[in-house]
């Protein structure tokens, strides 16, 4: 059963960048629509962004839009978020997860993904 992997996340302060990773167990998530949530303290979990099998197309929440960019590695079984300006509104813990039969780019809903990551904390602070 395919797993997933976070890693990336940190403390940065507000205005700075940080890039998750999101490690694939298999080549099973090369053939996957990937999306990254995220939960902050207290809240329940968004959907931010996705790439979506097989065309690649990526869509994004409007909270993060022109901020955050989705893309993937399908050599390294990895997809990665590059997340830019950060304010203290993003602290969060960061998920990706794995859809077997969304094949479309739309702003991810939990309940259409079915493989989940352990989560990484993003906390952004002065």
């Amino acid at each position: 059963q395919l797993q997933l992997v976070e890693s990336g996340g940190g403390l940065v302060q507000p205005g700075g960048s940080l890039t998750l990773s999101c490690a694939g167990s298999d080549r099973a998530f090369s053939a996957v629509t990937i999306a990254w949530f995220r939960q902050p303290p207290g809240k329940g979990r968004e959907g931010i962004a996705c790439v979506s099998y097989p065309d690649g197309r990526t869509a994004y929440a409007d909270s993060v839009k022109g901020r955050f960019t989705i893309s993937r590695d399908n050599a390294e079984n990895k997809v990665y978020l590059q997340m830019n300006d950060l304010q203290p509104e993003d602290t969060a813990v960061y998920y990706c997860a794995a859809s077997a039969w969304i094949a479309i780019a739309t702003v991810p809903r939990t309940h259409d993904y079915d493989t989940w990551g352990q989560g990484t904390q993003v906390t952004v602070s002065s």
